[in-house]
């Protein structure tokens, strides 16, 4: 993807922590979706962010965790990219993780935007992890810290187990029909999360 001219900044966001045995090398060629992107030749090169006040993508070898802040320019055309990058990264792993990934629209004006015009930002979540169950524990718990922060605006935290219930009662559900399929020899359609619109929102740093 050329850096020129590019439609939108695309900030990655995500902390994932890794299997203890995972070498350099393999997380470079996990990454290598991601790396390849930027037009670099190895992880190294492609580590820094477009932005100096962001860490980029590093390891912290002690801890086993894999740490990406990272911007880069880009199209609509990143999201398979990411899918990719997902799919590697799930196989060096050790939990579940979200990645945030936020497309900022390069080509809005918000000082003096044209009649009618809205920017095309966009923000989709990705979840990777070592297994099916583990995505699905990670995409369960950030629902409910979600469900949950907003309708502790109207009940106490105490009124809200029923709520919490009916979603872990669906997300059963799905893993349940996950578990048949892969039974019948289908495997599950994937691991990437849907992405949703909003309203712009200014560049945020990590």
């Amino acid at each position: 993807m050329s850096q020129f001219n590019a439609p939108f900044e695309i900030h990655v966001h995500g902390d994932l922590p890794l299997r203890e045995d995972v070498a350099y090398e393999q997380i470079q060629e996990a990454l290598k979706p991601l790396w390849q992107y930027a037009g670099a030749r190895s992880l190294a090169a492609a580590a820094a962010s477009s932005y100096e006040d962001e860490p980029g993508i590093r390891v912290d070898q002690e801890a086993h965790v894999l740490q990406i802040c990272w911007t880069v320019a880009g199209d609509e055309d990143f999201r398979q990219t990411m899918e990719e990058a997902c799919m590697g990264l799930n196989e060096i792993s050790a939990a579940g993780a979200p990645l945030e990934v936020s497309f900022y629209d390069t080509e809005y004006d918000e000082e003096d935007p044209a009649e009618g015009e809205e920017a095309r930002d966009d923000f989709v979540m990705f979840f990777v992890g070592p297994t099916p169950a583990a995505i699905m524990q990670t995409q369960r718990d950030l629902l409910v810290q979600d469900v949950v922060h907003v309708m502790e605006r109207h009940f106490d935290a105490a009124e809200l187990g029923d709520v919490v219930g009916a979603i872990d009662q669906l997300f059963t559900q799905r893993f349940d029909a996950l578990v048949n399929s892969m039974q019948l020899g289908r495997p599950p359609r994937g691991h990437g999360g849907s992405g949703h619109g909003g309203p712009r929102k200014p560049r945020h740093l990590h």
